[in-house]
């Protein structure tokens, strides 16, 4: 089982802002990621979880403040060369290719790993192209056994029900073999079952597959349960930050977040 190791940030967010314009979608924000744990953020909709999902990942550069990844700066660096270093993600909205097969969505995720050129490739069955091809198919067969899709490898993506479409895209993500895996709302959409069976799927790649868990996830008995450290969001600020259980005690969180002040209103107004 992998244990956060304490002190040792793989991720640091130091006074990130990002604006649109005029409208700000985050203001100040900082916090760190340990090595080895499952880091959640959390907040109402609109709260700026994923625009800071998107700082880290690449897709938006912060207006001010910087974003370090074991210890260096990627503020200005490109999406493809983050990947590279170690970083994988998930989307709120699926991104498959949904002509593809599932077994080719994953292959994707191995792009960047390919070592073989052109040349090499024009010498595919005589040089190492064929070896390395086989040996990334060696490493999606076994995501592919982890995450329990073998009876789907071959279909076509856009043809599977939304939950399984969902695993794939984990798969996906999970082939890059990253350091730090940042899972945009996970779950959603998801019943019972397969709420469970992707809490499931993420304490293992966590705790078995060594890797470093950012997630955003609105099921609070989910982030609850298997999150080290959680953080709170509302209008772009963060508002609490710390273990489970305090953040789910702090008052800020339970007005901004889980709406008990309006609730003892209505309570008040009805007595």
């Amino acid at each position: 089982m992998a244990e956060p190791e304490s002190g040792t940030p793989i991720l640091a967010a130091e006074h990130v802002s990002l604006r649109f314009g005029g409208v700000r979608a985050l203001t100040d924000v900082s916090f760190d990621i340990r090595k080895g744990e499952v880091f959640s953020i959390i907040g109402p909709n609109g709260a700026g979880k994923t625009s800071m999902v998107n700082c880290i990942s690449g897709r938006y550069r912060p207006t001010e403040g910087r974003i370090l990844f074991e210890g260096q700066d990627i503020t200005r660096m490109p999406p493809n060369r983050r990947a590279a270093l170690g970083l994988g993600r998930t989307f709120q909205n699926l991104a498959l290719f949904g002509h593809m097969s599932v077994l080719d969505n994953i292959m994707v995720g191995r792009h960047h790993l390919l070592k073989s050129g052109f040349l090499r490739g024009m010498a595919y069955w005589l040089g190492g192209a064929q070896r390395e091809e086989l040996e990334h198919r060696r490493e999606v067969e076994e995501i592919i056994d982890f995450l329990e899709i073998q009876h789907v490898r071959k279909a076509q993506a856009g043809t599977l029900p939304y939950g399984l479409r969902k695993r794939v895209e984990l798969a996906r993500a999970v082939a890059l073999r990253p350091k730090l895996i940042l899972l945009d709302e996970p779950m959603a959409g998801m019943n019972l079952e397969e709420k469970e069976d992707m809490a499931r799927y993420i304490l293992d790649l966590n705790r078995e597959w060594g890797m470093t868990v950012l997630m955003i996830e609105h099921d609070m008995g989910v982030v609850m349960d298997i999150s080290d450290r959680v953080m709170v969001l509302d209008f772009g600020k963060r508002i609490a930050h710390g273990g489970p259980a305090e953040v789910l005690a702090d008052p800020h969180v339970r007005r901004a977040y889980l709406g008990e002040e309006d609730e003892l209103v209505r309570e008040d107004a009805a007595a």
